[in-house]
């Protein structure tokens, strides 16, 4: 089928759909258009944006991995996360109300923000950050795999899910302070590939950094690794300043 016909077909079977079980925006629980993603165009826009793809060697999020991670190049996050505000709608979603797909269009919508701004430009994969296998069976799925596939499918990139392992999980990061994080996560992690990866630049991918302890400790087994480049991307970033 030319595949003229076949976008046709597929816009026209996506519009028939939406008469029949229409779809609601994750943020305002407005019905989306046929051509809207989770999010309404009107909640996108309004998302507090981070702009750190203007400048992804030098800004707050980059500045978490100073000192901690020595091959540390780029990073960016698509938006500040703010606790309770309707801009963390999607992510409470995504992680407390089993909505796999709003992990893979927020992954679209930061993926498209990247290629735009050249970030991606010499990236050779996407490594997401791993769950522990309890945490992952009581979810149903890894939220930071999904934001990856969402990323690769508009990025082309590789996403390799076997690169890094969690030994264990010693409970959500949310209600601890900065040293209660790091130490929660000590030794948490394992490299299991590392080998797969030698000699290339990649793409560490979350939902959401706060102190940056969960990525430090991805990032620094990642650092042991000959040739290798590190740059990092999240979907939420708390905003240092507030």
């Amino acid at each position: 089928m030319p595949q003229r016909k076949w976008k046709m077909r597929v816009s026209f079977l996506h519009r028939v759909f939406d008469l029949i079980a229409p779809r609601y925006c994750c943020i305002c629980n407005g019905r989306l258009a046929p051509e809207e993603d989770t999010i309404c165009l009107s909640c996108n826009l309004h998302l507090p944006r981070t702009s750190y793809l203007d400048q992804p060697y030098d800004n707050d999020l980059a500045k978490v991995f100073w000192g901690r991670v020595q091959h540390i190049e780029k990073a960016t996050a698509l938006m500040f996360h703010y606790a309770g505000s309707e801009s963390a709608y999607p992510i409470y979603n995504l992680k407390y109300h089993h909505r796999p797909e709003v992990g893979i269009s927020l992954g679209r919508i930061l993926g498209l923000e990247m290629i735009h701004s050249g970030f991606t430009e010499g990236i050779d994969c996407i490594i997401p950050v791993p769950l522990s296998r309890n945490r992952q069976s009581e979810r149903g799925y890894n939220q930071s795999e999904l934001i990856a596939q969402g990323i690769s499918e508009v990025c082309h990139l590789q996403v390799k899910n076997h690169i890094l392992s969690r030994r264990s999980f010693h409970g959500s990061q949310t209600s601890h302070d900065r040293w209660e994080r790091n130490a929660n996560v000590e030794h948490a992690f394992m490299l299991t590939n590392g080998d797969k990866i030698r000699n290339s630049h990649v793409l560490l991918v979350d939902d959401i950094v706060t102190t940056g302890a969960t990525m430090c400790a991805c990032a620094a087994l990642l650092d042991q690794i000959e040739g290798i480049k590190i740059s990092v991307a999240s979907i939420g970033f708390v905003d240092p300043k507030r």
